[in-house]
């Protein structure tokens, strides 16, 4: 039997990658979807190590789950891992449970993330603070662990497309 694969969407805030693991998600039959924000989602928001480290096993606790239940064929696990050791906990974390994993960085040019940044008007997240921060992440992102992305003037639907097609390659 084949082992069932996770796809983690990795990328600065504002990248995509909500978006783009829901559209995978209703394009693969039998798919999960993991929010790794819901992972840790405290009030106030506390983004430190401790509980980075929290967010991973609890995805990884949610793998397990997804992985013994007859009707899952697969998961997207969508969050900002922008630490190595968090990419590194989730890549042994999953293994261990039996999955196959497949990482995918969603980049863009900093015109194309401030233009998206500044279109999404629901997510309270979407401050000009916030946006700095993210700019300024974009090279660090780039030399994480995945497939590069770059997403600059692509719709949602063609990066499902072009990681879909890299998947079946």
């Amino acid at each position: 039997m084949k082992n069932k694969r996770v796809i983690f969407l990795n990328g600065p805030m504002g990248a995509g990658k909500t978006t783009v693991g829901r559209l995978i998600q209703r394009s693969l039959a039998g798919c999960a979807f993991i929010d790794g924000d819901w992972c840790m989602d405290l009030e106030p928001f506390v983004g430190n190590s401790e509980t980075r480290a929290m967010a991973a096993d609890n995805i990884l606790h949610m793998l397990a789950g997804y992985n013994n239940c007859s009707h899952c064929r697969g998961v997207v696990v969508a969050w900002l891992m922008d630490r190595p050791e968090i990419c590194r906990a989730l890549e042994e974390g999953a293994a261990k449970i039996g999955l196959e994993t497949a990482w995918f960085t969603l980049l863009c040019t900093e015109e194309a993330l401030g233009a998206r940044w500044r279109g999404d008007t629901l997510c309270p997240w979407r401050t000009e603070e916030n946006l700095k921060v993210s700019v300024r992440s974009l090279e660090a992102f780039s030399r994480l662990p995945g497939v590069p992305v770059d997403t600059s003037g692509m719709t949602a639907e063609q990066v499902r497309d072009h990681i879909l097609k890299h998947l079946s390659d």
